[in-house]
């Protein structure tokens, strides 16, 4: 009885509909490296950063914006820049945007840096920008930031280490290269990580032996979160 349903369904979704070509549909072509999006509510825009140091807002209206001010300074040099950016939990409320962003230290040295700053109402300005994370120590000279941002249901923020090129450091619980970090939305360390008391440890650490992460996405249903790093597959 079950034998005309399969043919139908046969005819139906194995004869080219579900293999109709994708349509794009270009909404922008002058950006200079876009790194990462992030959604306004109520389909009201897209923060894009683009890795040479601007943050900008598309929206259907009215397009590209110029560069939004208040973007702190990069160290915009191979794969470093502007990188991700984030809403907080409660946007609507605090208008709050966190950026990831490559920093630079001594002797032309950089790591991974996390802030916040707040939108202004006109969608011009982040005000008031903290940086509440530093990668440390610095050790890239252009490689492998990681970057990536997510908050948990519980409010949580998680960054992405690259392990700056540094291969070794990735295993190294004194360092912060090649790590996944659990912090509070204002930069603290929460009293359940790892390896908080641990006397060489970093107490930011969440997970460690990644290369170069640069995928974090929590899965909704079951709020465990998936990672990836790139790399090359031989």
């Amino acid at each position: 009885m079950l034998r005309p349903f399969l043919i139908a369904g046969w005819l139906l979704f194995g004869n080219g509909l579900l293999h109709a070509a994708p349509v794009v549909t270009e909404l922008q072509d002058s950006l200079e490296h876009p790194w990462s999006l992030a959604f306004l509510p109520n389909d009201s825009g897209i923060l894009i950063t683009e890795r040479p140091g601007r943050l900008r807002l598309w929206q259907p209206s009215a397009g590209l914006s110029s560069p939004i001010t208040g973007v702190p300074d990069v160290y915009a040099q191979g794969q470093g820049g502007l990188l991700d950016v984030v809403l907080a939990p409660d946007f609507v409320t605090s208008r709050r945007v966190y950026l990831s962003f490559a920093e630079a230290g001594d002797a032309d040295k950089a790591g991974t840096a996390v802030g916040y700053g707040r939108l202004s109402a006109d969608n011009k300005q982040l005000e008031d920008f903290r940086v509440i994370f530093r990668q440390q120590p610095k050790l890239s000279t252009g490689n492998h930031f990681g970057s990536k941002l997510a908050f948990d249901r519980q409010g949580y923020l998680f960054i992405t280490l690259g392990e700056n090129n540094q291969r070794a450091t990735a295993q190294e619980t004194d360092k912060l290269q090649g790590k996944i970090v659990r912090l509070t939305a204002e930069g603290k360390v929460p009293a359940d990580n790892p390896f908080v008391d641990q006397k060489g440890k970093r107490p930011e650490i969440w997970s460690y032996g990644h290369r170069n992460p640069q995928g974090l996405v929590l899965n909704p249903w079951s709020g465990r979160f998936g990672s990836m790093s790139m790399a090359t597959r031989r």
